[in-house]
């Protein structure tokens, strides 16, 4: 097995870190609401904001600097990112604190889309989704480490103590990638604004960007609801939840991984097969969740065949881009975004009016929307192609 160079790494750990700010809140949101004086309802949409942040901001964010060399662009990311968690630790009000997640999801959205173009570039083609995937693995391991971690030190030392030692983490990224990252790669040419929004005029890239959006939001609207189908459906107590939602790290850990294995092979046969198990896999779930011994494999199984789609979505959105990548593979990243966000309302709307049984057979058909959009396109870009060499064409 090849190595993968120092620098990609110093990506993972900045993936890491980033992981670590998005969920931590969730698990000391009623420390944190206490200390700044709101409701956990309010404190909750701390959350929301961030969520806010990535979608719109990263675009926006990435036009503003679309001069900058993506090295000195992660390098200014990676400070939002250590100023905005240093700002939340010592934030007095629910305002300030509100202030300094906005600040750090600048960071998120755009050191997701522009470090899968550095680590693309620092690999040979033939390895550049899987050293791709190699960084988003570092935003799942957060769940599985960083998270559980991260809590133990709020929960012993305050909430606040958890956001420093994200930020120490995002100073030993930034030194890397200062340090380690090279400074200027032969692969990438100079950006410019009318060439980044020229790629918004492409109706492949909006096509792609809802394949996106649609295929990954089944996984939030089962997901966001796992630990009441573990405790009412299948009959878990809720300390054993802890311990499934760690199984499920490990499959979305090894889900990346294989992605990004799968994507570097042939990026639209391995989409569209991963899309129709993923898909039938969600009939199996449903019988699954009835039985506690099933349900181990099942929600294993689960993290890797969900995650397994992040690599291949980000890797296409750069595959069909190739001439101005860094918009369109931050928007890709809010259109999953977007989906999480749309997939958990229509979970909420589902266990809301049916059985909360029922939600493994209603949240697959927003992955269902994103595999027709899919076989739409490809059937779209398959007529092209025919069309180009036709001798029809060439008489027009």
């Amino acid at each position: 097995m090849k190595k993968y160079p120092a620098a990609l790494w110093t990506l993972v750990i900045g993936a890491f870190s980033i992981g670590m700010t998005e969920f931590i809140i969730m698990g000391l949101l009623p420390d944190v609401a206490a200390d700044v004086h709101s409701s956990i309802s309010a404190a909750g949409q701390l959350i929301t904001g961030y969520a806010l942040g990535v979608a719109i901001g990263g675009p926006i964010l990435v036009l503003i600097t679309c001069k900058m060399a993506k090295k000195n662009l992660l390098i200014l990311l990676m400070c939002f990112f250590c100023i905005g968690n240093v700002f939340a630790a010592f934030a007095q009000n629910y305002g300030l604190l509100l202030m300094a997640r906005l600040i750090t999801s600048l960071a998120h959205g755009t050191f997701f889309g522009v470090g899968a173009i550095m680590a693309a570039n620092l690999v040979e083609r033939s390895r550049r989704a899987s050293a791709m995937a190699l960084m988003f693995t570092g935003l799942t391991v957060s769940n599985v480490v960083g998270v559980p971690f991260g809590t133990f030190i709020g929960q012993q030392w305050g909430w606040r103590s958890s956001f420093i030692i994200i930020a120490l983490i995002g100073v030993i990224s930034l030194l890397g990638i200062t340090c380690l990252v090279p400074k200027d790669n032969k692969q990438e040419d100079k950006s410019s604004i009318k060439k980044e929004l020229a790629v918004l005029k492409r109706g492949d890239i909006w096509l792609a960007l809802l394949v996106a959006m649609f295929s990954f939001g089944s996984v939030f609207a089962l997901f966001t609801y796992i630990t009441p189908i573990l405790t009412k459906v299948t009959g878990y107590s809720e300390h054993s939840v802890s311990f499934l939602l760690v199984i499920f790290g490990v499959g979305v850990t090894i889900g990346n991984i294989l992605g990004g294995k799968l994507a570097d092979w042939n990026i639209n046969r391995a989409l569209l097969l991963s899309l129709i198990v993923f898909l039938s896999f969600f009939v199996v779930l449903y019988f699954v969740q009835f039985s506690e011994i099933l349900m181990v494999p099942g929600v294993l199984v689960f993290g890797i065949l969900a995650f397994s789609l992040v690599p291949m979505l980000q890797f296409r959105i750069l595959d069909l881009s190739s001439d101005a990548p860094t918009l369109a593979s931050t928007l890709n990243q809010s259109a999953m975004n977007l989906g999480n966000a749309g997939g958990a309302f229509i979970g909420g709307i589902s266990i809301a009016y049916l059985p909360i049984s029922d939600l493994a057979l209603i949240a697959p058909i927003i992955t269902l929307i994103g595999l027709a959009l899919f076989i739409l396109q490809l059937r779209i870009s398959k007529y092209k192609l025919e069309y180009e060499d036709s001798p029809i064409k060439e008489s027009l």
